[in-house]
């Protein structure tokens, strides 16, 4: 919850903070998160305006996960930008009497702001979909699961189909050619 008692509700009065937090719970992806506790470093802007407060900020946090081809761990960091209004209660009481039910801009808590749901929406919408630990990542053998990266020349014998195997044993045997044949006269 971040106080906006300072910045008073006259338009066009700004404030500037910059503070660190601890990261809330399963924020990121399945397979890329932020760890829960990990500082979170917020540089924010509040603004004054007609309707409540407008924030702009950046969020800085660390990431880790593993990649989704090769299953290795990945450390990282983000930087998610944010902007959100935020409306006085009794602004917020009157849209809602009006019926703007499609009205998406949080509201505040008396003085208080609360930026856990702008931090989710602004650093889930920034990871990547398919986090890889490289760009070139070739991923794991199919067939065995070895990591490629570590093992370049990695390669299996080719399977024989159990259809043909009973045939393999010829190609085996040398050949002297093709049978001869008999003249008939």
């Amino acid at each position: 919850m971040l106080d906006t008692r300072e910045l008073g509700r006259r338009p066009g009065s700004q404030r500037t903070v910059s503070f660190t937090a601890p990261a809330p719970e399963d924020l990121g992806i399945e397979v890329l998160r932020v760890p829960e506790g990990s500082p979170v470093e917020f540089d924010v802007r509040l603004e004054a305006v007609m309707e409540g407060v407008l924030v702009t900020g950046t969020a800085k946090a660390a990431l880790s996960g593993e990649c989704a081809r090769c299953l290795e761990e990945i450390h990282d960091e983000t930087v998610a930008d944010f902007q959100e209004l935020f409306v006085y209660e009794e602004r917020g009481a009157a849209s809602d009497e009006a019926g703007d039910e499609g009205d998406e801009a949080g509201r505040l808590d008396g003085d208080l702001l609360d930026l856990e749901p702008l931090l989710r929406d602004s650093v889930v919408l920034t990871l990547p979909f398919r986090p890889l630990c490289r760009e070139d990542c070739p991923g794991l053998c199919a067939e065995c699961g070895a990591r490629l990266a570590d093992e370049p020349d990695h390669e299996h014998e080719a399977a024989t189909d159990p259809r043909w195997a009973a045939l393999s044993g010829l190609v085996d045997e040398p050949t002297a050619g093709p049978p001869a044949r008999q003249r008939s006269e």
